[in-house]
């Protein structure tokens, strides 16, 4: 795979840590959430340090499509009905202060930012676009229903949301970290209440956020079974034409699209890690319909965490430890959601009342029916039969033919050809020899 983020940018380096040492605050997991938290708790004037197993940025976040925007795959007009206007309210407004706080951070981050407006198209059914449109209208939003998207495929309507926005995320983060409190290379391999051990030093905190992607501590939260990942395909093409707006298709089976330059990124195939519909073959076949004259010149896939109603789960981790807290589950949004998460867990750390917090506790109700799909899959995948298991809590490893990689399809963790990890929660290489 070959990541369009990665070339052509020189990447700051931080120390790994190598003493004992104590923080009031601190962070697991130097992606695009834990950067933000350290930003937002040193604007706050709090004490705390961030500590990535590898390099800043070298997870999940580069191969974000980076699209900023408050328009999710879970429709306004859903949460309304299943929660509530009031909380379908502090859902949009989360999102369009994250959107408003990325571009203000942008102005001093060379970063390629753009402003544009993100767009969720319909193939076959108008209503639901109407109906979306009014939703968030009536929330306070200017959303506009729409017939027509810059995209070569027919559809029957659209939602469109002014003031949106676009960068590269490496860029800013790498921007971001400038003068951050950083230890690289630094694995933390158990929490122990607020107290983190790794190789190189143990961590004496009074409060601790987890934002490494998919929650490592078991035990407490159960985020085994409120959660899987998804992952999807992406590939930038040479020689096709600007859109001058995001797009999506708003059931999450079809195709995504942005520009950076002269590229077009076009995603899609998504699939529960594992499983074996979608893939690059089906971006591929999309491609060769639509944009037959256009060259391949990157190509990666990316992982979500998916949470069992669409809204990320961000608060304490659980009930029993409430000087530890939780970002994740941000289905395929992860911009904005590590910007919320930002501000809600930061306010929580400092004693203040966020307006958003009770939309995205990790402690609402688990009862819906993806709860039942989850804990299905990691029945029927722990008694299978099999030697080479996931280290994170056993289930059978399956083949990944087009990435070459084990993977699991409980909970997600992925190794290369040898064993090796390549993504979380599993905490350690596996035997697949």
């Amino acid at each position: 795979m070959k990541f369009l983020w990665t070339e052509d940018i020189e990447k700051p380096s931080f120390n790994k840590l190598n003493k004992d040492i104590e923080t009031d605050v601190l962070i697991i997991g130097g992606g695009m959430a834990g950067i933000l938290c350290a930003i937002a708790l040193r604007d706050a004037g709090a004490d705390y340090m961030l500590v990535e197993a590898k390099a800043i940025g070298s997870g999940i976040t580069k191969g974000t499509t980076a699209v900023i925007s408050a328009q999710h795959d879970t429709l306004y007009s859903d949460l309304i009905e299943k929660y509530g206007r009031g909380r379908a309210k502090q859902y949009l407004d989360a999102n369009l202060a994250a959107v408003s706080r990325f571009r203000q951070l942008s102005e001093n981050i060379p970063c390629d930012y753009e402003v544009l407006p993100s767009v969720m198209y319909s193939t076959d059914d108008a209503l639901i676009m109407r109906k979306e449109a009014e939703a968030v209208q009536s929330l306070g939003f200017n959303a506009e229903f729409k017939k027509e998207a810059p995209i070569p495929v027919k559809i029957e309507g659209a939602v469109s949301y002014p003031g949106m926005g676009q960068f590269h995320p490496l860029k800013f983060l790498y921007g971001a970290a400038a003068g951050l409190n950083i230890y690289e290379n630094t694995f933390v391999h158990k929490l122990d209440k607020t107290t983190a051990y790794t190789d190189g030093g143990t961590i004496k905190a009074k409060k601790v956020i987890v934002a490494s992607h998919f929650p490592f501590i078991n035990r407490r939260g159960i985020y085994f079974i409120k959660m899987y990942q998804m992952r999807s395909f992406v590939i930038a093409l040479e020689k096709a034409e600007k859109l001058g707006c995001t797009l999506v298709e708003h059931s999450g089976e079809g195709m995504y699209f942005r520009n950076y330059n002269d590229l077009l990124i076009v995603g899609g195939g998504d699939r529960k890690t594992s499983k074996k519909s979608g893939g690059f073959e089906a971006v591929r076949r999309f491609i060769k319909h639509y944009y037959k004259n256009t060259v391949e010149k990157y190509v990666w896939a990316t992982q979500d965490c998916m949470s069992l109603d669409g809204v990320p789960y961000i608060g304490a981790y659980s009930k029993s430890m409430p000087d530890v807290y939780v970002a994740t589950g941000f289905n395929e949004w992860g911009m904005t959601s590590s910007m919320v998460a930002s501000m809600i867990l930061t306010d929580m750390i400092t004693g203040k009342t966020n307006p958003y917090g009770e939309v995205f506790s990790p402690q609402r109700t688990i009862l819906h029916p993806q709860l039942f799909a989850n804990a299905g899959s990691a029945a029927v995948n722990l008694a299978t039969p099999s030697c080479k298991r996931c280290p994170h809590l056993g289930c059978a490893l399956k083949w990944n033919e087009e990435e070459k990689s084990w993977d699991c399809p409980c909970h997600g963790s992925r190794f290369d050809e040898s064993g090796k990890l390549i993504d979380n929660p599993a905490m350690r290489d596996a035997n697949v020899r």
